[in-house]
């Protein structure tokens, strides 16, 4: 349930986030500190689809693979709210066996690593580890936000029991995973 004063989430162009359409997620830096953030392989994954969700090392270069949000609060519209919970899917075409490899969700914890890695297989809908937030940054632009307790403690109305979604250093490859500091800070650009 959304607070009557729900807060739009927007992108680049202060448009509000529509789930209809699909957007890139952009970093609100430049240069080397930029990169948008894309679907590939995984290093060491047996997965038949690219299966990580990854940042490219510059904003020189590639585009971002597109993706939509899918809001929990539907009923209110077509819109994407701060604090809302939804889902992230990689809006691409791909084979039918490949089509859960479009869904983000938060991985087992890596040892090597310390930490949860952000990669797809995710359900929508579903109370699992794919239920992502989108909060106000207290830089430029926003954080993307894993908030597992939420199942837990649906009534909890703070960010409290979230998780920061940041960049790690994977094999030479910026990977998004779940950091205790420094939140990747992203904007969103409207996909034409």
């Amino acid at each position: 349930n959304l607070p009557s004063d729900a807060t739009p989430v927007l992108d680049v162009t202060g448009k509000e986030l529509d789930p209809r359409l699909s957007y890139r997620i952009i970093s609100t830096f430049w240069g080397a500190l930029g990169g948008d953030v894309y679907l590939g392989k995984s290093p060491n994954s047996d997965a038949p689809c690219a299966n990580g969700v990854f940042r490219y090392n510059s904003d020189v270069g590639p585009s971002g693979t597109p993706v939509r949000f899918i809001g929990s609060s539907s009923h209110f519209g077509p819109h994407i709210f701060e604090g809302e919970l939804l889902n992230i899917q990689f809006d691409i075409s791909t084979v039918k066996s490949c089509v859960s490899y479009t869904i983000w969700k938060v991985g087992d914890y890596d040892a090597s690593l310390g930490t949860m890695l952000l990669e797809t297989g995710g359900t929508i809908g579903q109370e699992d580890s794919s239920w992502f937030k989108i909060v106000k940054s207290s830089q430029l632009g926003y954080n993307l936000l894993y908030c597992p307790a939420t199942m837990i403690c649906p009534f909890c109305s703070d960010d409290e029991f979230c998780l920061k979604v940041g960049v790690i250093h994977q094999n030479g490859k910026r990977r998004l995973a779940l950091v205790k500091d420094n939140p990747l800070d992203v904007s969103f650009m409207q996909v034409q």
